[in-house]
């Protein structure tokens, strides 16, 4: 792993995040709202904003105390949803998602945040950053809720590529066990591999040969495997980690989100139906709100690009401040862990597999032992 300098100002704690304030479906005024809430909170985090100074400029200055916290890089161009991700590439340099991750690369910030293109954030950030060494697919992390103790479980790929083999799958098994002890505090991670079914002789060639790779690995790297699970175990408390294709993930979390919506939806029609039912809703408002909080997607907002030599947070593109503030939360936490450094020993601990597609052996280290990282 390239060596980054330390954004972590070990005398005041003072943490700096890059931040795409352009290409959200919201515009920079969410972005910048977002930031001062996350400035309101913790007076640990300073921000490098990257867009149009004349634009952010007048919007930062609005928010009390904010200008002091804020660095302005100038970028005029920006990247558009419709934006190929190879153009992006080619033409890029002068956007503000190019600028966001060139913070990170330079070792300005600690890890950078974008409402942008999904594509094209996956595809500079992997051009500009680098994979980690033995790492051939990065992949993108999210928090599902669950009925975990934790409230959410983490699950992998969800769209870095539609493609993975068996050992690109082993190693979305090391980074998630890795994500969930920095980003959920579990010592000791399980990790299920989604499937059709639970039992071992069900599921495609590269699936059954994960299993195996996964089980080998386990108990020298800290976490415990489960085997094959369903889809309906993405919520449940079987695992604490989801492993599977980017492709298979991608639909999953989309079909989570459209059915979300559905019950809310059906839900607020349900209370309007009678007199009766508008009082039981008037009743029941607490713990609605409390139901609300507990499953907003705004609160858990942001997908962490896993296996680059940097830590890079993909906000929803619709974020609005509270999403956005989530994102900016999430970077910080991954910064103030050290997690990008823990996610490079982590996956270099196993090594390369050998032709056969057999892990090789290795004795558990200390940090193995502890599961530290």
């Amino acid at each position: 792993m390239t060596a980054q300098p330390d954004q972590t100002n070990r005398a005041d704690r003072r943490t700096t995040i890059s931040v795409d304030a352009m290409g959200g479906d919201a515009g920079a005024q969410a972005v910048v709202a977002g930031i001062a809430e996350s400035a309101k909170k913790n007076p640990e985090i300073r921000f490098i904003l990257h867009g149009p100074k004349s634009e952010l400029e007048p919007l930062v200055a609005r928010r009390r105390g904010l200008s002091e916290r804020v660095t302005f890089r100038d970028a005029a161009d920006v990247v558009t949803m419709e934006d190929k991700p190879s153009q992006v590439v080619r033409n890029g340099k002068g956007t503000s998602m190019w600028s966001a991750i060139e913070s990170v690369r330079e070792g300005e910030a600690a890890a950078a945040v974008s409402c942008g293109n999904t594509g094209a954030l996956m595809a500079l950030s992997t051009i500009r950053l680098r994979r980690l060494p033995g790492v051939n697919r990065p992949a993108i992390a999210i928090m599902w809720p669950s009925r975990n103790p934790q409230a959410f479980n983490v699950m992998l790929d969800v769209g870095a590529d539609v493609r993975a083999d068996a050992r690109d799958l082993l190693q979305f098994a090391l980074m998630g066990a890795s994500y969930a002890r920095n980003g959920l505090n579990l010592s000791r991670p399980r990790i299920g591999l989604l499937n059709v079914g639970t039992e071992e002789h069900k599921g495609r060639t590269e699936l059954k040969e994960a299993h195996g790779l996964i089980s080998q690995v386990a108990d020298d790297n800290g976490f415990d495997f489960v085997g094959f699970v369903e889809g309906s175990d993405i919520p449940g408390d079987v695992a604490d980690v989801i492993v599977t294709d980017g492709f298979t993930g991608n639909v999953a979390i989309k079909t989570g989100e459209g059915t979300a919506s559905l019950i809310g939806d059906l839900l607020r029609e349900a209370f309007k139906y009678s007199p009766m039912s508008r009082l039981a809703s008037v009743l029941a408002i607490t713990s609605l709100r409390r139901l609300k909080k507990r499953i907003d997607p705004r609160r858990v907002n942001g997908g962490v690009f896993l296996g680059l030599n940097g830590t890079i947070v993909k906000s929803h593109g619709s974020a609005d401040a509270t999403g956005v503030s989530s994102a900016i939360k999430l970077a910080f936490q991954l910064a103030q862990s050290g997690f990008s450094e823990k996610l490079a020993a982590r996956v270099a601990s196993v090594g390369e597999l050998s032709h056969d597609g057999q892990a090789p052996s290795e004795k558990p280290t200390e940090e193995r032992k502890e599961g530290r990282a």
